[in-house]
């Protein structure tokens, strides 16, 4: 196991030595959320229904108010279904497809759109390519379509934004838990909140996870830990302070490659290798050190007039090394060609934002005015050296790894962002049946940088600024239901979502666009349960994708267009049956083109979860998830790899021993289906792991 600092075993000590404890805390225990136990308000929810979101539009409004598709996780479904990633959750989340992101990174396919960037937290942008934590994290929430009214850039398909935990003001609380799986991967985490006077709060929470999975050679290890402080300044004013430190450091895996089929059909993944390790152990390896530091303000300038404004800073030290699977295999017990290359990357992130929210009245018309403004700073640095191979083929009957050397610089970039952002929306209410929300965004994105490289040696630069406009229409027949239709814009730079793809052919292109269209329907069936169904178009034109012949390159394939159909539950059937589930159909083609499909969008998805309670102190869960046949890459011709359809099925149960302690158990795969679960390109292939089962031990003081 990887060696780290002797503070971090101290901590960890400290956790094991201490009987384990529920990661939800007193405020959760009756399944309602308080607010008048935190300083920093985070959002409401009961069970797995949440009810509201300051995210989606930047102001406290109730989901059902928001003329957008969101889905949202909250801790007692993180908990329940034993999620410990962004990847966890998404599988879940119909509509949504989870990358490879060769295998050191988030990456998700949103309404058809691709993305490593759109990912926020608190509503603030964290665009780093790395593995998100959920040891700190409140909810987590899905917001589909263009978003750049509220977050700007990106977000073409719509955004993933973590929720922190909050400090609580009148409570302490040790809280903490402790899990192993049945291939060894095991975790321990805390989480204390303490008052320290009636007006100061503080909240730390810290994990160590080591990361054993199904894969030959396959491992690693993340320890993080995130104080936070919150002050009551006075009545009206709070202030937070939240400092996260996160290091990474775990074996790269790119999977399987494919294997040609028949002529004129798709290539389809390798079977039987579901374990093979397709790199060279020890230096298939990625490497992350991270720094965020947050401060938050919130405040009452007038009875009807609040402030919040965010300031966030993050260094982040990254690494990763790549052996992989270069190709497909030639027969199935053939070869494989194998390719190489290391790529570190340093990142300096400030972004500060400020809003103010306006309450009034004007006759008859009642108006929620937002006005707000961002800038960033974003400086990165970025090489990459191929890998030379000792050999450069892998046998499939006999596989020696060989050695690899990394001596060939390829890229050499720096690169400076800055950006300005400013935005007003308007939500207007005539009446008690009728609302609109309408709103326009400035962005200024001007970026500058050099490609280092001898052979090259140019400087580069190019500035958009783009108007980005929101529109929403929301019918209420009753309280507890909402029609809606709504228009909405993105943009994406063409310097790409990590800002390396701004060449010479492409620097004078305009950005590409999304445009969205949706209608749809929310309907709180009963308090406590929530249907909501949407329908939607969105086009993105001067589109880009991955090269399927040279993945590291990009190429341009004019407009594309995803429309489909989204459905979700969410909430109580009855008092001992919660679910979270949903379907959706999705037809991503080139526009125009059908027999160009989009990369990683299966045109159905369906996922249902539930969990019952037998009784006070006895509960079991079973989950479902179905994902139709998808293209691994752009479909381009008839070989492009296809990924086969799949069906998962997983189960939990949960035991309270008392008030403090509960044990639970999750399987995972429940009748050991062969699957693949998600991909980079044609020849980079995930494989499903085989049944598992996660065994859970959590109290709470």
């Amino acid at each position: 196991m990887l060696r780290f600092s002797s503070s971090v075993f101290a901590l960890i000590s400290a956790v094991v030595s201490a009987p384990y404890a529920f990661a939800e805390d007193a405020a959760f225990d009756d399944g309602a959320f308080d607010d008048s136990r935190t300083i920093i308000v985070t959002g409401v929810s009961d069970g797995y229904l949440a009810s509201n979101s300051v995210t989606a539009t930047k102001t406290d409004t109730p989901l059902i108010d928001i003329p957008q598709t969101i889905n949202v996780v909250t801790r007692e479904q993180l908990d329940d279904q034993a999620h410990h990633s962004l990847a966890d959750i998404l599988r879940y989340v119909p509509g949504t497809t989870v990358g490879q992101g060769e295998g050191n990174r988030d990456q998700i396919t949103l309404r058809g759109q691709n993305t490593t960037a759109d990912f926020f937290l608190d509503g603030v942008r964290d665009d780093v390519q790395y593995y998100r934590g959920l040891y700190n994290i409140e909810r987590v929430e899905i917001l589909k379509g263009p978003y750049a009214l509220i977050f700007g850039r990106g977000g073409g398909g719509g955004i993933i934004n973590r929720v922190q935990k909050a400090p609580l003001s009148d409570d302490f609380i040790y809280a903490g838990q402790a899990s192993v799986n049945s291939f060894g991967a095991y975790d321990v985490s805390a989480d204390l909140n303490a008052p320290l006077n009636a007006s100061t709060s503080v909240r730390i929470n810290a994990v160590y996870e080591n990361l054993d999975s199904h894969r030959d050679f396959v491992g690693g290890e993340r320890y993080a830990w995130n104080p936070y402080v919150a002050f009551r300044l006075n009545d009206a004013w709070k202030l937070g302070l939240s400092y996260e430190y996160v290091n990474d450091d775990r074996t790269t895996d790119r999977g399987i490659p494919s294997v040609a089929t028949s002529a004129g059909q798709p290539n389809r993944p390798l079977a039987g290798f579901r374990d093979q390790f397709f790199g060279v152990p020890g230096a298939n390896r990625t490497r992350l050190e991270a720094h965020i530091a947050k401060l938050r303000l919130d405040g009452q300038l007038a009875s009807n007039l609040n402030f919040s404004g965010t300031i966030l800073y993050g260094d982040y030290d990254k690494i990763y090394v790549n052996v992989f699977a270069n190709g497909a295999a030639t027969a199935q017990n053939g070869t494989v060609a194998l390719g190489a290359y290391s790529d570190p990357t340093q990142r300096e992130n400030v972004i500060a934002q400020a809003n103010l929210v306006w309450d009034i009245e004007t006759g008859a018309l009642a108006h929620k005015i937002l006005v707000g403004a961002e800038y960033g700073d974003q400086k990165s640095t970025n090489r990459r050296f191929n890998g030379t191979l000792s050999n450069a083929t892998l046998n499939l009957s006999n596989p020696v790894f060989p050695t690899v050397a990394f001596n060939t610089l390829a890229r050499d970039s720096v690169s400076d962002v800055k950006f300005f952002s400013a935005y007003v929306q308007d939500q207007i209410s005539f009446g008690e049946h009728i609302d609109v929300v309408a709103g326009l965004r400035y962005d200024s994105f001007d970026i500058s940088g050099a490609d280092l490289l001898p052979a090259i040696d140019r400087p580069f630069a190019r500035k958009d600024e783009k108007v980005s406009p929101r529109l929403g229409l929301i019918f209420k027949p009753q309280e507890s239901m909402s029609l809606y239709g709504s228009y909405s814009q993105s943009f994406l730079p063409r310097s790409g979502d990590q800002f390396l793809a701004l060449t010479v052919t492409q620097q004078n292109l305009a950005p590409e666009k999304f445009t969205n269209f949706e209608i749809g329907a929310k309907w709180d069936v009963q308090p406590n349960l929530n249907l909501t169904l949407a329908v939607f178009q969105l086009d993105r034109s001067n589109a880009t994708t991955p090269d399927p012949a040279n993945p590291l390159s990009s190429i341009n394939i004019g407009k594309t267009r995803t429309q489909g159909i989204e459905l979700a539950a969410t909430g109580r059937v009855t008092s001992q049956w919660q679910v979270h589930g949903g379907y959706s159909y999705q037809d991503a083609i080139l526009a125009g083109n059908d027999a160009v499909r989009l990369a990683q969008v299966p045109k159905h998805q369906a996922s249902l979860w539930n969990r019952y309670e037998f009784s006070d102190a006895f509960a079991a869960g079973v989950g479902i998830i179905h994902q139709s046949s998808q293209y691994a890459a752009i479909r381009t011709s008839a070989t492009t790899t296809k990924l086969p359809a799949f069906t998962r099925v997983d189960a939990a149960l949960y035991y309270d021993v008392s008030d403090r302690l509960q044990l639970q158990l999750n399987v995972e795969n429940l009748f050991d289906t062969a699957y693949y679960s998600d991909a980079h390109n044609n020849n980079n292939i995930s494989t499903g792991a085989p049944i598992n089962g996660r065994f859970t031990v959590r109290a709470k003081f």
